[in-house]
């Protein structure tokens, strides 16, 4: 028996990357991807349900704002928070 998968049919097939990113306060950021998608991610819930220290952390708003672009995706403070492009482009992190 051969198992054949169409990762086509599952998975983009083309790359997107953040392009630009506006925080628009509660913990909302609103996300321009590079194929001209806009999505509003809305980190609140995930930072709340955090039990983790480094995580926590970023209940603090003015840590939290302080993003930047890097390679394509949103980052804090080098590599200390980030999330996989396809999360925040269907907007359920």
């Amino acid at each position: 028996m051969k198992i054949v998968t169409d990762y086509n049919s599952t998975y983009r097939t083309k790359s997107v990357v953040v392009k630009s990113a506006t925080y628009l306060g509660d913990f909302k950021i609103e996300i321009l991807f590079s194929d001209a998608t806009k999505q509003v991610v809305n980190f609140k819930p995930f930072l709340l349900n955090a039990l983790h220290p480094s995580i926590k952390k970023y209940q603090d708003e003015s840590l939290f704002q302080n993003f930047q672009i890097i390679a394509g995706n949103l980052n804090w403070n080098d590599y200390d928070l980030i999330f996989p492009i396809d999360d925040l482009y269907v907007g359920k992190i």
